[in-house]
């Protein structure tokens, strides 16, 4: 059997049978790749954070992007792009080479506007995920209270036969007060309504687990601040809107996680999961 190391060294190979090794998820939405790269985002993947990154909110197509200049650091890409150009879209880049990859949910509004990509490691299933925001309108608040229905019917049914999930991505909602910086101030901000956050509860009632509140129940931890006030970033004025939950039967695997503010290539900053995992 030949043994192979995710990393730095050896990348791009198939995890050989009952293999256990260590898998770091990042998962990140840089608000445009394309503007991301102009702020130095190929550096910090050069700096090999993370086995497996999961971008949201692209904005770009494959065929806009360079994307060999991933592949030339050892990473495969896997992109699942909006119809509309310049428009929401995920992308997958990864040092260990999934058994499956799957496009979307079936769900064709969802799936034209590029939210979801899927993909199988040994017996846990990665989705990458960018939920809508409800912050344009009451129209797109009713999209995203349809999307998130219609999304939890669909884990549901998928757990039948991928029992072992993780679920990364922005969720565009922040959960619990310790959250967000301002909750009194931001009751009636889409994000943080209260219908929102009942979805939210009802998500980790029904057999997720918050990976991060897992390692650090310290308040004043976000991962995003709005553009519209320059400081607000430096004040840590923020909300904790991205996430990289699990379902409960990888609680025991959980081996680390974070957020880190200090990486700058878009208005969100990247989440970290470092987790178990078993080729079978």
């Amino acid at each position: 059997m030949v043994v192979c190391f995710v990393g730095a060294f050896i990348l791009k190979c198939k995890l050989p049978d009952n293999l256990i090794i260590k898998m770091r998820i990042v998962s990140y939405n840089i608000n445009g790749i394309r503007a991301a790269l102009n702020k130095g985002l190929l550096d910090w993947i050069k700096t090999n954070p993370a086995d497996v990154i999961c971008l949201q909110e692209t904005k770009a197509a494959k065929e806009n992007v360079d994307h060999t200049i991933f592949n030339n650091i050892g990473y495969e890409d896997y992109w699942f792009s909006a119809q509309k150009k310049g428009y929401s879209g995920v992308v997958v880049f990864t040092k260990i080479k999934p058994n499956h990859v799957e496009y979307g949910t079936g769900h064709k509004v969802s799936d034209d506007e590029g939210r979801v990509i899927q993909m199988d490691f040994g017996d846990i299933r990665l989705i990458n995920a960018y939920f809508p925001s409800g912050t344009s309108g009451d129209e797109r608040q009713s999209f995203k209270y349809v999307w998130l229905d219609e999304f939890s019917l669909y884990l549901d049914k998928l757990k039948k036969n991928h029992p072992k999930l993780i679920l990364c991505g922005d969720y565009n909602i922040a959960h619990k007060e310790i959250d967000i910086h301002d909750p009194k101030g931001n009751k009636n901000s889409s994000g943080f309504l209260p219908e929102e956050r009942e979805w939210m509860s009802k998500f980790f009632n029904h057999g997720w687990i918050d990976s991060f509140r897992e390692f650090h129940p310290e308040p004043h931890r976000y991962s995003w601040w709005s553009q519209r006030f320059p400081t607000v970033r430096l004040q840590n004025k923020g909300w904790r809107i991205d996430y990289i939950n699990v379902t409960e039967n990888l609680k025991s695997s959980l081996k680390d996680a974070e957020i880190f503010p200090d990486i700058k290539h878009s208005d969100h900053c990247p989440v970290y999961l470092e987790i178990s995992i078993k080729k079978k």
